[in-house]
């Protein structure tokens, strides 16, 4: 069994948790399971991840807007992220971005990003990254911002890759590099330096073979770790502890 797992994004906050939610997250160390951020997608999520912090140890949580939940926005949303983030175990300000898969307004994407971008960059806090169909708009706010943090189940390619590292950027990797067809993820699971790559679920959703389809969880990244590690010709145990050590690092968690 592989042990010193850190799943860098989850949800466990998500409706597809509702009837064992309790007794899945008080098993996950006994699956080598040893550190979960839940990120948040509004002030009320980001609430429910600061009380997980308090209930499980290993747990972690962000705060932060989604772009998918704009609609009803509090206007002092940037006030109340703020108080929350100076919680000791809100790690990062996310998951923040922009999302062109569905008909939200891109303005209102792009302005709420944009203020939470210059809110990370005034509380010197790292940023977790949303960024569905949308990377041309990321990456230039990116630029402009030149925020730390991650490009959280990062589905750019390697040439967009060497921008986000050059800018100081690390990713993260889940399910998706374990698929059937997955050239791209697999592509960039060998490129990516180990010192930038962390490992995520991004649960519910995104299960590994042989779990696809199916609700996922941190034991889960037990697959995806074994299949970057195979592409890499290395331990599997060796490539946990490395992106642990990044998680670790790039979420100030000692």
């Amino acid at each position: 069994m592989l042990k010193n797992i850190f799943d860098a994004h989850a949800h466990y906050d998500d409706k597809w948790f509702d009837e064992d939610r309790r007794s899945l997250l008080s098993s996950l160390p006994q699956h080598g399971v040893s550190y979960v951020v839940n990120a948040a997608v509004d002030l009320a999520t980001a609430k429910t991840a600061i009380g997980y912090t308090t209930q499980y140890p290993f747990m972690y949580a962000c705060a932060g807007i989604h772009p998918e939940n704009l609609e009803g926005l509090a206007p002092d949303y940037l006030a109340q992220l703020t108080e929350l983030l100076k919680h000791p175990k809100v790690v990062a300000l996310g998951e923040i971005g922009l999302d062109y898969h569905w008909d939200i307004p891109k303005e209102e994407q792009h302005r709420v990003f944009e203020a939470q971008l210059q809110l990370a960059k005034e509380l010197d806090v790292p940023v977790v990254i949303h960024d569905r169909e949308a990377h041309g708009d990321v990456m230039a706010l990116v630029r402009q911002y030149r925020p730390r943090g991650l490009m959280h189940c990062y589905s750019g390619s390697v040439e967009m890759l060497r921008e986000v590292l050059r800018l100081g950027m690390s990713i993260s990797l889940g399910g998706t590099v374990t698929f059937k067809n997955a050239r791209v993820p697999v592509e960039v699971a060998q490129a990516v330096p180990l010192d930038r790559l962390l490992l995520e679920t991004d649960a519910p959703y995104l299960s590994p073979v042989p779990n696809r389809g199916k609700r996922n969880d941190s034991t889960n990244i037990a697959y995806t770790a074994q299949r970057i590690a195979d592409l890499r010709h290395m331990d599997a145990q060796e490539l946990i502890d490395i992106t642990t050590e990044n998680a670790k690092r790039l979420y100030g968690i000692s």
